[in-house]
């Protein structure tokens, strides 16, 4: 009787260590943040300044959010690249709604996040129902909605004047000195969170990276649970794009560029498996937060800003690679459990 119960605890006790291991990874992460923000404070005692700090939490903001859309695709062994021209399309075309016909403030969210939304229901379809490789249909939107980004704005720019005063307070204001950017993130990532955490067609995204081919047999309706991840990527990619425009008021073909890799970046930096199957919508915030912490820090230190994309490389690999041993080495646990359950 002692020794089946032991043997059963196995598979529980295994899930149990995964659950801490990326609790400690996210622990870690926030105490890395307080690391870099001691050493920059001790260079430049204006790093934790009331306007510094409210800049560092605008800044990361969107990163994050983006993150949060790319950690439900990355989980299903999926990735999405399309999210920063998404975003700058998303911006673009809200900006020049305000410029053109005067919209009301409201349905210029609407509109951002159903361009988003279109978008990410795009690459979804070709990636479910056509089979294509989810790398190979996202780079290819990247280059098509940049292209026809390019073509709407032609050389023009949305300035400052043409945003109403209404929307660009959502950029700049704050709450008790956290900016409103900051808190609209903050409760997108603690209610995503809370969803992957308590319903079961949330944690079956994890099933699939973990084991497609398992998740299927276990009837998992895989189609329509990536599907789904690629409609909230986009969905989120076009908020993100109007909190842009509502941060800096104004945008232009540029808006977003660059922005997949920086978004990726903290994903894994946070703790998403690149290979699928585990990884937190907090760990992912926590990276765009270190990473946006670390730019924010050699800028205060007047370091080139070259040792930002260097660090940024060399975090990205060391995530990678602790993914990889963690993987491993829960592997073999599980197998020593399930040996030990055969043996009983």
């Amino acid at each position: 009787m002692s020794a089946h119960v032991e043997s059963g605890a196995g598979p529980i006790s295994w899930l149990g260590r995964a659950g801490a291991l990326l609790r400690a990874r996210e622990a870690g992460l926030f105490l890395l943040i307080l690391v870099v923000v001691a050493v920059t404070t001790v260079h430049n005692h204006d790093f934790v300044g009331g306007q510094s700090v409210q800049q560092l939490l605008s800044g990361a903001a969107l990163i994050a959010l983006l993150s949060v859309g790319e950690t439900l695709v990355m989980v299903t062994r999926n990735v999405d690249l399309s999210v920063g021209s998404v975003l700058g399309l998303s911006a673009y075309v809200v900006g020049d709604l305000f410029r053109d016909h005067h919209i009301p403030v409201w349905s210029g969210f609407v509109i951002g996040i159903a361009i988003g939304a279109a978008a990410g229901a795009l690459n979804g379809f070709i990636v479910t129902v056509l089979r294509v490789p989810s790398l190979v249909i996202t780079l290819a939107m990247l280059y098509v909605i940049r292209g026809v980004d390019s073509l709407m704005v032609n050389g023009n720019t949305i300035d400052p004047s043409s945003i109403p005063s209404a929307f660009t307070q959502v950029g700049y204001r704050t709450i008790l000195g956290v900016p409103w950017l900051a808190i609209i993130v903050a409760v997108v990532v603690a209610v995503v969170g809370y969803t992957m955490r308590s319903f079961r067609s949330s944690r079956e995204l994890y099933a699939i990276g973990s084991n497609p081919d398992a998740a299927v047999l276990a009837g998992v309706p895989v189609g329509k649970r990536v599907f789904t991840s690629f409609v909230i990527s986009g969905t989120l990619a076009g908020l993100a794009g109007t909190l842009f425009l509502a941060l800096h008021a104004q945008v232009d073909n540029s808006a977003g560029s660059g922005y997949e890799l920086t978004v990726i970046a903290a994903t894994v930096v946070g703790g998403v498996a690149i290979f699928g199957g585990s990884g937190t919508v907090v760990g992912a915030a926590l990276g765009a937060l270190l990473l946006n912490t670390i730019n924010q820090a050699l800028v205060a230190s007047r370091i080139s800003a070259f040792w930002n994309e260097a660090i940024a490389g060399a975090l990205l690999l060391a995530a990678i690679g602790i993914d990889r041993w963690l993987s491993l080495r829960m592997a073999r646990s599980l197998t020593s459990a399930q040996g030990a359950h055969r043996d009983v």
